[in-house]
């Protein structure tokens, strides 16, 4: 009867050891599968949701993540604004829910529509923008053409059409100096 419960007793705490090391082991796969998320996962979890950004240039904005492109978020402040957002320029984001996407599951088609090609579709539209830079300075604008690493924009007046007579000049501005476009649909 003394080896029965010394038996026992071992197989306790032999269970109990196998327990604490699976337990272990979860937790450092846990570590590493965080590990390998980007904030670009959370973000494609997010969306629908409400969020609220914090850019360069000291703005913040705010509306339902409605995009998440590879390089750009798009945000509808309401329901007749929307900003495409540089993924550069984000300096914080909240709203976003504990989940993540499952990495490299966005659709091929989406991983590949850079900031280029949400700007070419609004110079495309010819929609008055608003350029936010990353120094906190605006322009008001007409996306005029898109290049490799710039945007070649028709300076006017707010709320203004492109026209010939309206527009004061056009500016060259790198892509590397937008923080945000913010358009009225």
């Amino acid at each position: 009867m003394r080896w029965d419960g010394l038996f026992d007793d071992l197989e306790a705490q032999a269970a109990a050891l196998d327990v604490a090391s699976r337990a272990g082991e979860v937790d450092e796969r846990t570590r590493g599968e965080i590990g390998e998320l980007t904030w670009h996962d959370r973000a494609r979890a997010g969306l629908g949701g409400t969020v609220r950004l914090r850019i360069a240039g000291g703005v913040t904005l705010s509306g339902e993540l409605l995009r998440v492109g590879p390089d750009w978020l798009l945000v509808g402040e309401a329901p007749d604004r929307e900003v495409v957002v540089v993924t550069a320029a984000v300096l914080g984001v909240r709203g976003l829910g504990r989940y993540s996407a499952v990495p490299g599951t966005e659709s091929v088609i989406t991983a590949r529509l850079g900031l280029r090609h949400a700007l070419r579709g609004i110079a495309r539209d010819r929609s008055v923008v608003r350029l936010h830079l990353l120094d906190g300075s605006t322009l008001d604008v007409t996306l005029d053409r898109v290049g490799a690493d710039f945007v070649e924009a028709a300076v006017h007046a707010p709320g203004e059409a492109r026209r010939r007579s309206e527009v004061r000049e056009v500016e060259l501005v790198p892509l590397a100096a937008l923080a945000a476009v913010r358009r009225s649909v």
